[in-house]
């Protein structure tokens, strides 16, 4: 727990960043490069030598800097269908190995299919039967297949609307896009990576909910627009933490803007997410437990409604209530399946270094100041 607040991580990952995996390395390289940056620019203590990071992760990695190094609790993972890299980037088969050996920690997987690519609904099922706990879809909105990039949209009825019909039939109600992040130099058409997309998409099945992954980090007003208007679109943030760990400030604002039209109704339907390993989780939820708005941000942002400070209720439903809801998880139950695993320990006790518990703690480019009184 994180100040005594019960943390669940809306995307865990683990990729495989080595030369040896890159498919269409033009793309690849680009994406692999980008997030060796994110490593190298976090704070003493967790900033990573860049050309360290270029190797292929372990989920025991995964697990270790989520449930050893920092406060999180449990988390969902998320596998990746990027096939610049051979094995999509985080592989299924890490989900199912994340999912098996610790699924008290690891309390459900995605199943994530590219719609562009042979059999996709078939791959979908595939997915299903293999994993103990499947818990939504994941999309991404450009397709690498037969040596092309093909971007694809949320709304398409060709395309996007037989996966949602698909995931209804096997049972699974949430649909996760990667938006507002983009994947690199590939093509996206000029809209790939916004989110109005998925307008038609929520309209055309109120029943489904739809999680905007990254939202917040671009195309702030779209998905500030659709949270007030879409009570079935929700927002992962996913890749925010990184913001308010390297510029709180641009973090506020982004939020703040994020609340802009909804105001205190849209921190409903607002969720945390790391993307660990591909940052430490544990600055950025500390971060968000020491984060206010500034009054100029309150002032300046909320079109009809006034944005509201964050009070610990608010981080509280950012932190594991609201992600409870969207999934029908029961907090309390979830808490319980943690007590006496091999990742408990009590509250009050230090935690380990960043990275120690991982082969990464040789790599650490600049360390904590405290970090030889921390066992």
């Amino acid at each position: 727990m994180q100040d005594g607040m019960f943390v669940i991580d809306g995307v865990a990952h683990t990729f495989d960043m080595s030369d040896s995996n890159l498919a269409a390395p033009d793309y690849a390289e680009a994406l692999r490069r980008l997030q060796a940056s994110f490593f190298a620019g976090q704070p003493a203590g967790y900033n990573l030598e860049p050309e360290s990071t270029l190797r292929d992760w372990t989920v025991e990695e995964t697990a270790s800097i989520l449930f050893r190094e920092s406060r999180t609790d449990v988390a969902v993972f998320h596998p990746v269908p990027i096939f610049f890299f051979k094995d999509g980037y985080s592989g299924f088969h890490k989900a199912l190995e994340a999912t098996r050996r610790w699924p008290q920690r690891f309390i459900g997987s995605y199943i994530a299919v590219d719609p562009l690519r042979p059999d996709p609904l078939g791959e979908m099922e595939r997915q299903f039967e293999q994993l103990e706990n499947p818990v939504g879809l994941k999309l991404y909105p450009v397709s690498y297949h037969e040596g092309t990039v093909t971007p694809w949209r949320m709304d398409d009825p060709k395309i996007g609307f037989p996966l949602y019909e698909k995931a209804r039939e096997l049972g699974l109600t949430c649909i996760a896009t990667h938006k507002s992040l983009p994947m690199g130099p590939s093509p996206s058409g000029g809209h790939a990576f916004s989110p109005v997309d998925v307008e038609g998409a929520a309209a055309a099945f109120p029943d489904l909910n739809f999680s905007i992954v990254h939202g917040g980090l671009s195309f702030v007003e779209e998905t500030a627009w659709l949270l007030a208007r879409f009570p079935n679109i929700w927002v992962n943030l996913e890749t925010m933490n990184l913001v308010l760990t390297m510029r709180p400030h641009v973090f506020g604002e982004q939020l703040a803007a994020l609340l802009g039209v909804a105001g205190e109704d849209a921190l409903n339907r607002i969720y945390w997410s790391t993307g660990a390993m591909n940052s430490h989780p544990r600055p950025g939820l500390e971060g968000l437990m020491n984060f206010q708005f500034t009054e100029d941000q309150r002032e300046r942002h909320g079109i009809f409604f006034p944005i509201p400070q964050l009070t610990l209720a608010h981080k509280r439903a950012i932190l594991s209530e609201n992600i409870a809801r969207l999934h029908g998880w029961d907090v309390d139950v979830l808490a319980a399946g943690i007590k006496g695993d091999e990742f408990d320990v009590p509250g009050d006790s230090a935690l380990p270094v960043p990275y120690s518990t991982t082969a990464m703690k040789d790599s650490v480019m600049t360390p904590l100041p405290e970090a030889a009184d921390v066992a």
